[in-house]
């Protein structure tokens, strides 16, 4: 496992001490909302392509590395798997066996079809707490829709609070992703809560 960049925020919170939470993801939800439970003293692993995460290429203003990578990933391990593979699929479930918590924001039916489905991880995990972030109901109509903030800013009406005169506008951060990914920390947060 390699260490990803350290960053400028300290643990503040031990709170999550000896949780391990196992992560696919990309974009801004997932991987906010698990820097979150890293904040808090869980053991993050960046499951990620053997290309790496798209985000690292952004730029190179933190000591060579893209600082929105950093601001979303710093302090977690990080494991490439070519899920392509199957050994790499039976690593990545023998480490979720040994986990508390899974975080996905792959497309609908991925995890299945790689051979992870969330029902037979939980067969073999029973404490598991999983959560799979994706904009659309993974069975309603817009299911195969990408999900980009601004996407989800215009389809709740956002862009409409935004703007200029006559013009509606993108609200400059990604609250859409920026929400879900508070809430999704939330929400793991309080299954553990009840767990313990």
């Amino acid at each position: 496992m390699a260490e990803l960049p350290p960053s400028d925020l300290p643990i503040s919170d031990l709170a999550l001490e000896g949780i391990r939470v196992v992560t696919l993801e990309q974009a801004v939800a997932a991987p906010l909302c698990t820097r979150r439970l890293r904040l808090a003293g869980a053991e993050v692993i960046k499951i990620e392509r053997p290309e790496g995460d798209f985000a690292r290429g952004y730029d190179t203003a933190v000591n060579g590395e893209s600082s929105y990578f950093v601001w979303a990933n710093g302090g977690k391990k990080s494991v490439v798997l070519d899920l392509t593979q199957r050994k790499c699929v039976d690593q990545l479930r023998a480490l979720i066996k040994e986990s508390d918590v899974l975080v996905q924001n792959l497309k609908p039916g991925v995890m299945a079809k790689l051979g992870a489905a969330h029902t037979d991880l939980h067969r073999e995990n029973p404490r598991l707490i999983s959560v799979s972030i994706a904009g659309f109901h993974p069975e309603g109509p817009s299911a195969a829709r990408k999900a980009y903030d601004l996407l989800m800013q215009a389809e709740s009406g956002i862009v409409a609070t935004s703007g200029g005169p006559g013009e509606m506008g993108r609200v400059g951060a990604s609250v859409a992703d920026i929400g879900t990914g508070i809430n999704a920390f939330g929400a793991i947060s309080a299954a553990l809560v009840r767990q313990a």
